[in-house]
């Protein structure tokens, strides 16, 4: 059997961005995690070790998050790549990533990127 597990709207304030100004200010970012997890053995033997630990998907998005990147896709596909490095009961990772007011030269509330894995 499997199913999902996911974390949402993760916030972290970081200093990404192409921009040199990007990286001095810094920006609040949010991140979702959504898991195609095998977990039979979750299910059936109520035990942690069946399933993936919700901990250990945040401490990896965190890691992720404090090193400085360009670009919003190679911080999602990063944690893609880690996650399903860390679990071996991960069918597919989906990572988005937005960044709250975006320097675009005009209002938007969040520029998104999501990769899949």
């Amino acid at each position: 059997m499997t199913g999902t597990v996911e974390l949402v709207g993760m916030e972290f304030f970081a200093k990404h961005g192409c921009y040199p100004e990007e990286r001095k200010i810094g920006n609040k970012y949010t991140v979702d995690v959504s898991l195609e997890v095998e977990m039979e053995s979750a299910i059936n033997s109520d035990r942690l070790d069946g399933t993936v630990n919700y901990e250990d998907v945040y401490k990896i998005v965190a890691h992720i998050m404090s090193v400085e990147a360009n670009l919003l896709e190679h911080l999602a596909g990063q944690m893609v790549a880690e996650i399903r490095s860390a679990f071996n009961n991960v069918y597919s990772a989906k990572v988005t990533v937005s960044k709250h007011n975006p320097p675009i030269g005009g209002l938007c509330d969040k520029a998104k990127v999501t990769v899949v894995g």
